[in-house]
């Protein structure tokens, strides 16, 4: 179960105010779960948890042992977006932080670098590869590429029949050109769900089943955020989103709060904060309204960053990821010279240095201006963190109906992709070419 902890902003507002935001969080909610708001038909996510059926977990298990089988050691799954960092992170969370598992798995198409993709290509030459692609159309620019070259030397590598068993594509049911390519060469496919937006699309396929090959369990993940749901449902005051949606937009509306900075003290969540830094950037940032969204790794950060959170412009507020235990134990020992002045804290758990460090941090922070909010998981795992998807999933639906905003479009995403067709001089994009020279 996801908890969240207010007490950090109680000396930067008013419990009336609190009360007052608490009630408008509470009308969000009830928009969000009456599915009347603007994006209804984008809702799915919300039922995946009880949803996802165990025939489907069996076929992505099915593709693991059919790949292992034939000796992949190295699977690219290319996406952008929602179609790959919900997977990313929780790959990142679960994984060892050196030993590399039995199937690696890694990304591509989240970029258009070419030394990126080049060095792809060179640790394929070193491994049995397999790929995965998610695309709903199958021509996004990024992963269109990426898909492109990788297919390219698989094929070449494999052989056109033997490749077709070692790509699977996620995609439309129906239509698109992925959809289309996929039926020509008799991939294996899985469905990217209508009614799921890509930054909420973790608890489909487009992140289960990466997370199945890097041989992680989706059940308990499933399980997890099922139980947070159930939690979730239950309306009133004391709801965890219903808080962390009330007490954000507090801090932004009333006191001018424009950034929120996702703090981690572990390393491994580093990427989680990059997966809610997307969900919350492109739900709430539109018609000129939203918090942005930042994250920092402590205690790395605090060498870095810490002194303009602890003295810096007052435009923010920390929202701390607190993970109540350590999956493992290191005790730092004793020494006879003591040059490093460190043996007061010899028998003491490097974890309890941690604790303490995130305790002092919050107190300088709080001192120095900074409103802070905790969200606490009990440890790092797959039901952790599949409560953690969801309940910031469902609080961010809560916050941005709570803001005006339509939590479930991003229309502005498209900008940038018209002036790039345009300078690449995509057949149709004359006019647009012609205009934009004349700008630069």
């Amino acid at each position: 179960m996801v908890k969240v902890n207010v007490n950090g902003c109680d000396s930067f507002v008013k419990g009336a105010q609190y009360k007052e935001y608490v009630e408008k969080a509470l009308k969000a909610y009830d928009t969000l779960q009456g599915e009347k708001g603007a994006g209804n038909d984008f809702l799915g996510w919300k039922t995946l948890p009880v949803d996802i059926d165990e025939s489907l977990i069996c076929e992505f298990e099915a593709i693991r042992d059919d790949w292992r089988s034939k000796g992949v050691n190295l699977v690219i799954a290319i996406g952008i977006g929602g179609s790959y960092l919900g997977a990313k992170c929780a790959i990142e969370a679960l994984s060892h932080s050196f030993i590399e598992p039995q199937t690696k798995v890694v990304f591509a198409g989240n970029n258009l670098s070419e030394e990126y993709l080049a060095e792809l290509l060179d640790l394929a030459k070193l491994r049995n590869v397999a790929c995965v692609v998610i695309s709903k159309s199958g021509t996004t620019t990024e992963p269109a590429v990426a898909f492109r070259i990788v297919k390219e030397y698989i094929e070449k590598t494999y052989g056109k029949k033997e490749a077709s068993g070692r790509i699977v594509a996620i995609t439309d049911a129906v239509k698109g050109a992925l959809k289309t390519l996929s039926t020509q060469e008799s991939y294996k496919t899985f469905v990217v769900p209508d009614n799921v937006g890509g930054r909420y699309s973790v608890l489909t396929p487009v992140g289960l089943l990466p997370i199945v090959l890097a041989g992680f369990d989706v059940r308990a993940m499933l399980k997890g955020a099922a139980a947070e749901r159930e939690e979730l449902l239950r309306k009133g005051e004391d709801n965890a989103a219903v808080k962390y949606a009330a007490m954000r937009n507090l801090l932004h509306t009333e006191l001018g709060k424009a950034v929120e900075i996702l703090v981690t003290y572990n390393p491994k969540f580093t990427y989680f904060a990059e997966w809610w830094k997307q969900l919350y950037g492109e739900s709430e940032g539109k018609e000129g309204k939203g918090i942005y969204p930042a994250s920092v790794t402590n205690t790395a950060d605090l060498h870095s960053m810490g002194q303009f959170i602890q003295e810096g412009s007052r435009c923010m507020f920390e929202t701390v990821i607190n993970i109540e235990k350590a999956n493992r134990e290191m005790v730092i020992g004793s020494d006879e010279q003591n040059l490093d002045g460190l043996n007061f804290l010899a028998g003491q758990h490097v974890e309890h240095c941690n604790a303490m460090a995130q305790l002092g941090v919050k107190v300088a922070h709080i001192d120095g201006g900074v409103p802070q909010m905790e969200v606490s998981i009990e440890r790092i795992d797959e039901a952790n963190l599949g409560a953690a998807f969801y309940f910031f999933e469902f609080a961010c639906g809560v916050s941005a109906y709570l803001l005006g905003i339509n939590p479930f479009n991003q229309p502005g995403v498209e900008a940038y992709k018209k002036n790039m067709f345009a300078l690449l001089r995509k057949p149709g994009y004359e006019k647009e070419t012609e205009a934009i020279l004349k700008r630069i």
